[in-house]
Formats: C-alpha cells, structure tokens, sequence
C-alpha cells in the first residue's frame, strides 16, 4: 500500500479520522524531535547563537534556529496533507511560508531592517488573501458590519495577516511562552475547525501543535541543548495562526452546528478569546508607549511575560500562568456564549481585557519599586 498515493491517503483519512489526526499530532512531534539536535550540532559547531543585549531575559549565548526545524516539518506535512485538499490551499501555505522563512532567517544570521520585514510579511500575506478558501465577504454583523466590499476584504486581511505575525513575534520573550500560546492557540482552532466539519484545517493545527510540543523540551533545557525558535520559527508560526485565523473568520459550517460560539456575531468573540493573550500583550505596550511619547514600535521590557519577571516569576511560571490565563478566558467564552447574549459576552470580554491590562501596570509598577529597593537599600 502507499500511503503518498491520492487515494489510498484519502481513504486512510476517511476511515480512520480521528486517528489520522493523531496520528499527524504524533507524526509532527517526533519529526521535530529527530530534526531539533540536527540544527542544534550544527548550530553548535558553527558557532551560530543569539547574542544577549539589554533586553534579553537571557544570559548565555543560544541557538536560535528552531524554525529550521518548523520549516521542515510544515512544508513536508502540508505537501502531504494537500492530497486530502481539493483546492491549492496548501500551495499557497508553503509560498508565503517560504518567504517569511527566508526574512527570519536572514534576520536570525545577520539582522533584517524593520523595513525588510514588513515587506516580507505583507508579500507573505498576498498568497493567502487571494485564495479562494479565504474569501471574505462578511464580518457577520459585528459591530454592525454585514457585507464587506472585495477591495476592503482583501486590506482586512493583509492587515489581519501581518498584525498576527508580529503579535506572535512579540510574544517570544521567555522560554516557553510562545510555544505554550502557540499550541493553545492552534489546538483551540482544531477543536473548531474538528466540531464544524472542516477536517483539512484540523490536521493544519494539530501539525503546529505537535511541533510546538516537541520544541518545548529543548526551549526549557539547560546548557547545548537548549534552543530558541528565533524570528526564523515566530515568523511562520505567526503566520500559520493568521492563516487558521482568516478560515475561522471566512468559514460556512461543514456540518450542522447548534452552539452560539459559532454563530456569526459571536465568531468574532471566538477569535479574540482564542487570540487573547498576543491582542492583551501587543495592544498593551503599544498604548504605554504611546502614552510614554515614544513610537509604538519601539521595543522595551514592558510586555507581560517582563512584568511577571520582574516579580519574580521563572520562565517556567510566567509562561505557564500566561497560558492558563488563555486557556481560562477560551472556556469561559464558550461557556458563557451559550448562556448569555452577544452583546453581554462582548462586554465581558472588554472588561477582561480592561482588567488584566490594568492589573499588569499595577503589577510592573510594584516591580519597577522592587528593582528600585534592591538597587539603592
């Protein structure tokens, strides 16, 4: 039998649903767990480590080519997955992928400008927001938007696309952090693509969060074998998230669903408590910095993962409690979705982000003292 065969691929998959899908998680991890200590000897031996400036929450020098790894992973996965897929979705993936890989990389050996960047990312998003499978036509009534021009859809997109990108960017402060968030995120959007019927993005997600899983072993050690992702590995995970985002956002139901999480209005809701802790973290600095005079692109220790540093936190603890908070604010939207109207889950999610935002500048104020007391006592 060969499994690469278009037939034989689709039937294993239609016969065997929910153990293809794990069967890929699996698949996604122990590919990224043999390719990981590839690029870390390599690393090694060519002396290629991140080096440690005023911001870093590090203090030895590490590798921080971990996206060479996801990069492998995706593209050998998506290429597969693809025979499940009537369209050229995941042709599309892989260009954009190729490209942001490729700026990551450049940014990860040598530093890319700000410029260069951005200009990757927006290319980057040109191959996804002209796919069919991505047509956005509507935002479903929120904030009393029903039909949304072709012109405006496709800037909605773009801008969507690359605001994810570099919110995820920002999110990869400490060890773990991104992982942990990255594989929450794209679980979550599994389960929703999985409940409404769309089962190539199923396998999209659970490829992400299996090959987060396996990086996380090597973020979190000590001495050669620990790693980074660099810009190289945030860079594409970002935009798989952006990718999955804008199919939630486009997607008509494959199967009958009864939940009001799914509803139009409400899909919007979805995508922000999935997306809560890179919105909270990224809208967050930005404000203070404006607040501050300073451009809203200027980077600083402001962001939460800082705050909880600051205070003491580990690694460890920052990044898990950060992720128990998005996993808090997921299941109570799904829970309160069924319950109580639109409008009130939308008022709830404001406030949540309201308060936990405050209650970040209480908590960077205490540190900021903190520091103060040790540096002069």
């Amino acid at each position: 039998m060969n499994i690469l065969d278009h037939d034989v691929l689709l039937d294993l998959f239609r016969n065997n649903y929910l153990f293809f899908v794990c069967g890929v998680a699996l698949g996604a991890f122990l590919f990224t767990f043999y390719t990981l200590p590839k690029v870390l000897w390599v690393s090694h031996e060519k002396k290629l480590t991140k080096q440690i400036n005023g911001r870093s929450s590090h203090h030895t020098q590490t590798p921080n080519f971990g996206g060479v790894a996801f990069f492998l992973v995706f593209v050998l996965f998506v290429s597969v997955l693809q025979s499940i897929q009537s369209g050229y979705t995941g042709n599309h993936l892989i260009a954009g992928m190729t490209l942001l890989f490729l700026v990551g990389l450049k940014d990860d050996l040598v530093i890319s400008t700000a410029k260069v960047k951005l200009l990757g990312q927006i290319t980057a998003a040109l191959f996804i927001i002209f796919s069919p499978e991505l047509h956005l036509s509507t935002l479903h009534g929120f904030l009393g938007i029903h039909e949304v021009p072709e012109l405006i859809g496709y800037f909605l997109k773009a801008f969507l696309v690359v605001a994810l990108i570099n919110a995820y960017n920002l999110v990869d402060g400490i060890d773990g952090l991104a992982a942990i968030v990255g594989m929450i995120i794209c679980t979550a959007y599994a389960c929703v693509f999985y409940i409404t019927g769309h089962p190539y993005f199923v396998l999209l997600g659970v490829t992400v969060a299996g090959t987060l899983a396996a990086y996380l072993r090597f973020n979190f050690s000590r001495g050669k074998r620990k790693m980074f992702m660099g810009d190289s590995g945030s860079l594409i995970i970002g935009f798989m998230i952006a990718f999955l985002t804008l199919k939630v956002l486009v997607m008509e139901p494959g199967i009958t669903v009864t939940m009001e999480a799914f509803s139009g209005y409400n899909r919007i809701l979805l995508i922000l408590a999935i997306l809560f802790i890179p919105i909270l973290d990224t809208g967050r600095v930005m404000i203070l910095r404006m607040l501050d005079g300073k451009s809203p692109f200027e980077a600083d220790r402001n962001h939460a993962h800082h705050v909880l540093l600051d205070l003491g936190f580990t690694h460890w603890q920052a990044s898990t409690c950060l992720g128990g908070l998005n996993i808090f604010i997921i299941v109570g939207f799904f829970l309160l979705s069924g319950v109580i109207s639109a409008s009130w889950v939308t008022v709830i999610l404001l406030m949540m982000f309201i308060i936990i935002g405050a209650l970040l500048n209480i908590l960077r104020s205490n540190a900021e003292l903190r520091t103060f007391v040790k540096e002069y006592a």
